[in-house]
């Protein structure tokens, strides 16, 4: 008769057990970090949102003070040099679109604020940027803003509550 060899450690592997203790911890771990990921999803898209109001509330001032230093005026059609106008662009195309350069050797060209203009990160993605912002002109009052001849101001659209407790149309 022939005797088995008995190894002196037992077989490699793991058992059904330890396979699934493994699979509990990860799918613990994994419902811990979800809730981690989407408020960094949320910051991301609030500092978007912040950076966007920036960007576009500092091409309507600098319009402003180039359409005032050059002593163009522009009333609600666009048209340059109408008097008693707010100096701030009839539209956020206008911010694109620029002034006209009254350098003689610019004849013809224009100066633009902004390159394109920035989306609100909370809007619907199907509207044109220039859509997605709500807009207040020079001539509404703070407490109820409204669009107008000109655009003075923008806000978000959206009334969701960031991260600090504030809505994002009060930014």
């Amino acid at each position: 008769m022939k005797r088995a060899h008995i190894h002196p450690w037992p077989a490699a592997g793991f058992s059904l057990v330890e396979l699934l203790a493994v699979l509990a911890i990860l799918g613990t771990l994994a419902a811990a970090v979800m809730p981690l990921g989407e408020t960094m999803l949320a910051a991301q898209r609030e500092r978007e949102l912040r950076h966007a109001l920036w960007e576009i509330r500092g091409a309507l001032d600098e319009y402003r003070l180039t359409a005032q230093t050059l002593g163009l005026a522009t009333d609600a059609s666009g048209a340059t040099g109408a008097g008693g106008a707010s100096g701030y662009p009839p539209s956020l195309k206008a911010l694109v679109d620029g002034l006209p350069d009254p350098r003689p050797q610019a004849r013809g060209q224009r100066i633009p604020f902004l390159r394109s203009i920035p989306r609100d990160p909370f809007a619907d993605p199907a509207l044109p940027p220039e859509a997605t912002w709500r807009l207040r002109s020079y001539a509404s009052p703070a407490d109820r803003p409204e669009p107008g001849a000109d655009v003075f101001d923008v806000k978000s659209t959206s009334q969701a509550v960031g991260l600090d407790g504030s809505r994002h149309d009060s930014w």
